[in-house]
């Protein structure tokens, strides 16, 4: 099967999150990727155990890749690596600050000995101003981006429980990577891209910078509640079961209040006419609906809200998610055999979705170094 992006080389110097996300991403779209790990490899192989001895966070992150060790203090090595840079479309890096500089793998060298070459340098802060040597993993940039400060209950402040962060941040490079390669078909030249986890979240958290900015930024930190939208948050049914309700504008706020709650004049209170009414006044609008729910099992507020063509859905746990009916998996080559994983959440209509394994440690060195001799 025809993938957008055979026939294209990537050599990829990456750890831990944001870019193995990135050219894994591109692998999976077709792009051949060489990963180049130190001799002790790539450290997140030893985040954890728990898929038969492998790493959960490496097998996610690292499918359809070549391992090179390769000691890039080595210049013999090194000059390995520009070998195979002198074929390759995509160069991805996210070493420590100026560690690429200092080895002659700088994105400002390359570009002039690689013209058609694009580079992507991923950072924590951006290479200039105070934070550009700053350490940055991604509960650090939860933290540094404001990100932290809207998440969590009143009482305590929580950090979003995946790398969203790193992420994030690997998105925006593969989307760069993309563009990149677009531009190259027109003016046949590469590009150089810069990319860094705290610009990525500060991106994602636009609409509260704005609010801070240019108005007036209400109350964030209340838990299972949207801070700019009412009702929108966890409601308990009789028993203590919760359920959660989306309510996007004033129309559906009058289907809630006639179809599930049985009172069409509240949407006509002058409290709660629109929602920035309703939002100013969301202790009074959660009573009303508490009042209701809590008379009625769930499955019987789910068939009204269902009737009534209202969001909702339920609190899951993450053993509830994997018998989820609308989970896709995709099967995975890996050192420890297949396994099956969460599929992709893009795909293209009729075409079978593939990928390549996980590779061991070094699993290609010898092939890469016959391949790219001097």
């Amino acid at each position: 099967m025809t993938k957008p992006l055979d026939g294209m080389l990537v050599l990829s110097i990456d750890q831990a999150v944001a870019a193995p996300y990135c050219a894994s991403r591109l692998a999976d779209a077709g792009a051949r990727v060489i990963k180049v790990e130190r001799a002790e490899g790539d450290f997140a192989r030893g985040y954890d155990h728990e898929v038969h001895g492998e790493s959960a966070f490496f097998l996610w992150l690292n499918r359809g890749k070549e391992s090179l060790v390769a000691d890039l203090k080595n210049p013999d090595d090194r000059a390995l690596l520009h070998r195979i840079l002198a074929k390759a479309d995509v160069f991805i890096q996210n070493l420590a600050p100026g560690a690429t500089d200092r080895m002659g793998l700088g994105s400002d060298e390359l570009r002039k000995r690689y013209p058609r070459l694009t580079t992507v340098d991923i950072s924590g802060y951006g290479d200039e101003g105070p934070y550009a040597e700053m350490k940055a993993y991604d509960f650090l940039v939860q933290a540094e981006s404001g990100l932290i400060s809207v998440t969590g209950s009143k009482e305590e402040m929580g950090r979003v429980g995946v790398s969203i962060c790193d992420i994030a941040c690997g998105m925006f490079a593969r989307i760069s990577v993309l563009e990149a390669l677009l531009l190259r078909e027109r003016t046949g030249e590469g590009s150089q891209i810069k990319v860094s986890l705290f610009g990525g979240m500060t991106e994602w958290m636009s609409p509260w910078l704005l609010h801070e900015a240019y108005g007036v930024l209400k109350e964030q930190r209340i838990g299972l509640n949207h801070p700019a939208i009412v009702p929108y948050g966890a409601y308990a049914c009789a028993g203590g079961d919760m359920i959660l309700i989306a309510v996007q504008n004033d129309r559906e706020w009058r289907k809630l209040c006639r179809d599930v709650l049985g009172n069409e004049a509240l949407a006509d209170d002058e409290r709660f006419c629109t929602n920035t009414d309703r939002v100013a006044h969301r202790d009074g609008v959660n009573a009303e609906i508490n009042a209701v729910f809590r008379t009625l099992s769930r499955d019987r507020v789910r068939e009204m809200l269902s009737a009534a063509g209202i969001a909702f859905g339920a609190i899951n746990s993450v053993a509830d998610v994997l018998e989820h009916p609308a989970l896709r998996r995709v099967p995975i080559e890996t050192p420890v055999g297949t396994i099956e994983t969460v599929a992709p959440p893009a795909s293209f209509a009729g075409a079978d979705q593939s990928f390549g394994p996980v590779p061991r440690l070094g699993e290609h060195s010898a092939a890469i170094r016959s391949e790219f001799l001097a």
